[in-house]
């Protein structure tokens, strides 16, 4: 076993609640990759001869207004949610670190830009930003990765930028320039691996507000179109019914949903100490 995950399993396995995390965040990952294959019914097959029935045997999570089972569409949506607020994140952050690293460690006037565009985005309620993105470009799937992505990128931006610029003229910086490193390659090399344990954290954090963010964005219906399985669609659709008592309609999805948000958010912790380069001394 490589000395790599030898760290990863001493990290997870010093404190239970990353490891919960971990291994929630593993259940998601399977959910998203074979949930399709192995869910009891087709998640757009509607039959109305079992419309609203509540949970019971044949039907885990009962079944919706068209008698579609809620059990089969929340776990088929776990794929889509979950493309979405990885693809949005990683997009942020290869953007965003790079621009950050380059401005904390250049300063002049790269800083100033980079500062500035990161300062007007975040000048803006995050949220009515991504559905000015989406209500202008069109709710289809690769514009709400834009739009999520484009509200992440701050985050990045800031986090890279102030580790650069607090070691950029760090004694183990001085020595790698002295024995002949470029700028790039002490970017590459020697910050950006020290600005990771931070940038993980916001990874994990940023997964969290994706998903909430495509699911929020697809309740008001500007998101992901039905009939398509969707968190944040299945709950829209069961909010009507609560009153009427059908709970559970919209209760499985948004449980779900706030399953996934807590798992990221634990999840950061772990991430920050895999990372982390003091750790493995």
């Amino acid at each position: 076993m490589s000395d790599a995950l030898k760290h990863a399993r001493h990290v997870l396995s010093e404190n239970p609640v990353t490891l919960l995390a971990t291994a929630l965040f593993a259940l998601f990952v399977l959910m998203a990759l074979f949930g399709p294959y192995l869910v009891p019914f087709d998640p757009l097959a509607s039959n109305t001869q079992v419309a609203l029935q509540p949970p019971n045997a044949t039907h885990w999570f009962g079944t919706d207004a068209l008698g579609r089972d809620i059990f089969s569409r929340t776990v088929v949506a776990t794929r889509l949610d979950l493309g979405i607020a990885i693809a949005a994140v990683a997009v942020s952050f290869v953007i965003g670190m790079p621009l950050g690293l380059a401005a904390g460690f250049f300063g002049g006037w790269w800083d100033r830009i980079v500062s500035r565009v990161s300062d007007t985005i975040m000048a803006f309620p995050l949220f009515v930003l991504a559905m000015g993105i989406v209500a202008a470009l069109g709710n289809t799937v690769g514009n709400i990765v834009l739009a999520t992505a484009i509200i992440n990128l701050p985050f990045y931006v800031r986090v890279a930028r102030a580790e650069a610029n607090v070691r950029r003229n760090a004694g183990w910086v001085e020595a790698a320039r002295l024995a002949g490193n470029g700028d790039a390659r002490i970017l590459a090399v020697h910050l950006f691996p020290n600005a990771l344990p931070p940038a993980m954290v916001q990874v994990s954090l940023n997964m969290g507000w994706a998903i909430l963010n495509a699911a929020g964005l697809s309740f008001i219906g500007l998101g992901v179109r039905p009939p398509d399985p969707e968190w944040g669609i299945l709950v829209a659709e069961g909010a009507q019914f609560i009153v009427s008592g059908e709970w559970w309609v919209a209760f499985f999805p948004g449980g779900m949903l706030m399953l996934a948000v807590f798992t990221f958010n634990l999840l950061g912790d772990a991430l920050r100490d895999i990372f982390d380069p003091r750790r493995r001394t």
